[in-house]
């Protein structure tokens, strides 16, 4: 199932996640021996060059589809995700394949992924760490024109009194920028912020 996954062929994962259910293998272990360890191999090969965006878009439509048929198993088994995540494009900004990148990292991880989508102001980032109490916040930004938007939602963020880990990334965002704006970690992929959010939820 493992090679299903990381060889972007949803169907069969769908099928073969049906049929190991069916014979009574429990939700859970299709996600951590199966679903997980996929999309951890797939990230490792992105990030060492040998997998490329296609590839790595279509093992994430793959897990994604296998953990549809897995989710109301693992609800009904009273599974919790490994953690919690909030991620969107901040305002100004309507790129949102780097972001869609993280939240398939994070969801092949075992996260729980609120996505706000594009354009979206500080004060709807506030909202949802209030609403969602993710561990972790993903922020990302395209353009260089929008990287200052970054600054207002870490600072509306700091101002409420959250203490999420705030994660930052985007093509003109660097390690000195995020120092800067007091972001906690810079991403430089999707791999990397995967990594970080897990250092979160783990310590």
């Amino acid at each position: 199932m493992r090679e299903l996954v990381k060889t972007g062929k949803a169907g069969e994962t769908v099928q073969r996640t049906t049929a190991l259910l069916g014979e009574g293998t429990e939700a859970e272990a299709i996600m951590k021996r199966a679903l997980i360890p996929a999309m951890d191999e797939v990230g490792d090969l992105f990030q060492k060059g040998e997998y490329f965006l296609p590839e790595m878009l279509v093992a994430a439509r793959a897990m994604q589809q296998g953990l549809e048929v897995l989710r109301p198993r693992l609800v009904e088994a009273g599974i919790d995700p490994l953690g919690r995540a909030v991620m969107g494009t901040v305002q100004g900004d309507l790129h949102d394949i780097g972001k869609n990148m993280v939240i398939m990292a994070l969801e092949g991880a075992g996260f729980e992924v609120i996505d706000l989508g594009t354009d979206v102001p500080p004060v709807r980032f506030v909202e949802a760490v209030n609403q969602h109490k993710p561990q972790v916040l993903g922020i990302s930004a395209l353009l260089t024109t929008t990287m200052w938007a970054m600054k207002d939602t870490v600072d509306a963020i700091r101002a409420a009194g959250s203490d999420v880990k705030i994660m930052i990334g985007g093509a003109p965002v660097r390690q000195a920028f995020a120092d800067e704006i007091g972001a906690d970690f810079y991403g430089f992929d999707s791999t990397s912020a995967r990594d970080y959010a897990r250092q979160v939820v783990t310590r």
